[in-house]
This record gives C-alpha cells, sequence and structure tokens, in this order.
C-alpha cells in the first residue's frame, strides 16, 4: 500500500528530518534527488515580523523543488502559528509541519519545540487551529517527552490525530536526553499500535539494516534520517533500495559521489552567495570528509579557504585524488569510512 499524506503519495520510505542550518534548499533538492520521499524545510519562526531577515526569506525559499514541499512551523500561539500556516501556504507550501521536537535550549526557554509537550491542552488548541486555518495537510514532529519521568508521546500522538493531524514523526528521544545515549523505540510502537496516521520513526537509525530493524520493532510506516544523512546524503538511495528488496544498491564509485559533492558546493555558493556559501559549505565539507578516511587529511586546507573559488578548487583536487582510487581498486568505495559520526547538537538535529 502505498503511503500517503493527504492527497500526496509519499513516493519512498526514508525522508529527511528537517535540521535548522543543514536542510536549507540545496541540501533538499540534493536528498530528494538521492531517493528522500519527502524533504521538509529548516525550522521557521511563526512571528512573521522575524521574517524580513535573509536567513528567513532562505528558509521559505522553495523554487525548483520537488513537490509536495514541505515548510515546518514553531511557535506558540495558536492564532499566530495559524496565521503563519496560511501564509506559507500561500507562498507555495503543500504540506505544514509542527516542530514540538527540538530540544534546544533557546527554542525551549520560549515555550516552543518540545517544550509543548508539556502542555498537552495546549498541543491540542495549536494543532486544530493551524488544522482549520489551512486546507494543506498539517503534519507533526515530537519527541517522546519532557524528560524520562514524563514519557506521554502517546497521549500527544491521540491529541495530534484527533486534531486531525495526517502524519507524525516521532524521535525516539526526550527533551532532556538532547541527542545523548541510545533512541528507544518502544513509545514509537506504543503511538503505531493505534496511530490511524503515518508515522515516521526517528533517532539513531543510522544504515539500512537498522531502517529494517526498527520498522519490524515499531510498525512504523517509514523512517526520518536527520544526522546519518550529513556527509551521506545518498543514505537515502541506499536505505530505500534495502527496505523495498531485501538488498543493497551497487555502491556508489567515488567519482559518482566526488560528482554529487562537488554539485553541492555549487548549489549552496548560488544559493547562499559567497560569504555565507563559503561558511556552510564548510560544515558540509568537513561531514563528506569524516565519511571517508581517505579524505581526511585535506580537511584543514578545505576549513581555512575563504573564498568560493579557493575552497571548490581544494574540494575538487581532493575529490579527484579520491576518486581516482575507483581504477585502483578497480571497485566501488564501499571500504571508507561509513559509520556516523555524533554531528553537531543544534536545533532540529535528528
Amino acid at each position: 500500500m502505498a503511503l500517503r499524506i493527504g492527497p500526496w503519495e509519499v513516493p519512498a520510505t526514508a525522508v529527511l528530518a528537517p535540521m535548522a542550518g543543514v536542510t536549507d534548499r540545496p541540501f533538499r533538492v540534493l536528498c530528494r534527488s538521492l531517493g528522500a520521499g519527502l524533504a521538509a524545510s529548516e525550522m521557521l519562526s511563526a512571528d512573521q515580523s522575524l521574517w524580513k531577515t535573509t536567513k528567513s526569506r532562505q528558509r521559505m525559499n522553495h523554487e525548483g523543488e520537488p513537490e509536495p514541499r514541505v515548510v515546518q512551523l514553531a511557535g506558540n500561539d495558536p492564532q499566530q502559528l495559524a496565521d503563519a500556516a496560511r501564509a506559507n501556504v500561500d507562498m507555495g507550501a503543500q504540506i505544514i509541519d509542527i516542530n514540538m521536537g527540538c530540544p534546544a535550549k533557546k527554542v525551549y526557554g520560549r515555550l516552543c519545540g518540545s517544550a509543548l509537550l508539556g502542555d498537552e491542552a495546549l498541543v491540542g488548541r495549536l494543532l486544530e487551529a493551524v488544522v482549520n486555518a489551512v486546507n494543506v495537510p498539517v503534519t507533526l514532529k515530537i519527541r517522546t517527552g519532557i524528560d524520562r519521568q514524563h514519557i506521554n508521546g502517546a497521549r500527544i500522538a491521540q491529541i495530534a490525530i484527533a486534531s486531525g493531524i495526517q502524519s507524525l514523526a516521532v524521535h525516539g528521544r526526550t527533551r532532556a536526553d538532547f541527542y545523548t545515549g541510545e533512541a528507544e523505540y518502544e513509545t514509537i510502537r506504543e503511538i503505531c499500535s493505534d496511530a490511524r496516521i503515518p508515522v515516521f520513526a526517528n533517532g539513531d537509525i543510522t544504515s539500512p539494516h537498522k531502517a529494517r530493524e526498527v520498522l519490524n520493532h515499531t510498525g512504523a510506516d517509514g523512517v526520518m534520517l536527520g544526522r546519518a544523512a550529513q556527509g551521506a546524503p545518498w543514505i537515502f538511495r541506499d536505505v530505500n533500495a534495502y527496505l523495498q528488496t531485501g538488498r543493497l544498491p551497487t555502491p556508489l564509485l567515488r567519482r559518482q559521489k566526488r560528482d554529487l559533492i562537488l554539485s553541492h558546493l555549487t548549489a549552496l555558493y548560488d544559493f547562499h552567495g559567497e560569504v555565507t556559501g563559503v561558511r556552510i559549505a564548510r560544515k558540509h565539507l568537513g561531514w563528506y570528509c569524516q565519511q571517508h578516511t581517505q579524505t581526511l587529511e585535506a580537511r584543514s586546507s578545505l576549513m581555512a579557504a575563504e573564498s568560493s573559488s579557493v575552497q571548490f578548487a581544494s574540494a575538487r583536487e581532493c575529490f579527484d585524488l579520491w576518486a581516482g582510487l575507483d581504477d585502483e581498486y578497480g571497485e566501488p568505495c564501499d571500504g571508507d569510512k561509513e559509520e556516523k559520526h555524533s554531528g553537531p547538537q543544534s536545533c532540529g538535529h535528528a
């Protein structure tokens, strides 16, 4: 049976998690091209007075993105959140996602993100306001609770379903956990047992085999990948193939990955401009190098580059040499380091 969110058929089981500072338009487009079934925007404040900044305007830029276009909003005022949802639909959003999972102090301290899990009545009012305000599907991202002593993810899920939410993503950690320890999937399993809407399991899903294990255990309809995609956006290709066929696809050649990395850099420069593009490219290059140990020595020069031309030239030289190993070994790049790193701990990472 096809996975559907309202009128939209989700083309793949693995979807990209919204991550502040990571899932900008270039990264969303890249992940969708590599098989991500959905790719939500970075979290956008529901306070429209903040939308005049360059950062906010870019977060609302979906030009050239494949459908459906998903915008994630954060806020704690029902009317403000409803107005923001309506405004984004008018600008082309086709799914509105509500953030009730972000654990960052600056978000939590404003009683937004995961802080909302502590006020179940407000959760219902917020979701009903947004659902009634727009004619597109509204989805929700949550954690399992505020802390281990207050696990209420299953009750939040029922409130969300009663409010008209059409899909739910659940990170298997509490707000107090941030990104430490191991994700737990029992709460997700409880939610899935009586959900009646698509549920995406999230947290510590770092490989195709782990994706299958989590789906089998929880009964979730799909998996949401966040940190696992940093430096390895092709993980969606691998996870989806394995979930569909039970077999891993032929690994990409190094030169294929090189081409994807270089095209990603170009897209970052084009979208963000010279100064910001170079800065944002640094962290992606750092993740790419962490994925492939044979490129780690070039990491310092890539981080030091202060212009797009120098950074791109350094990256091309580094990854050209690395891609040349295809000819030396005569096989795809299975032998490189593929295990996952913890990644930065900023708002919205999954």
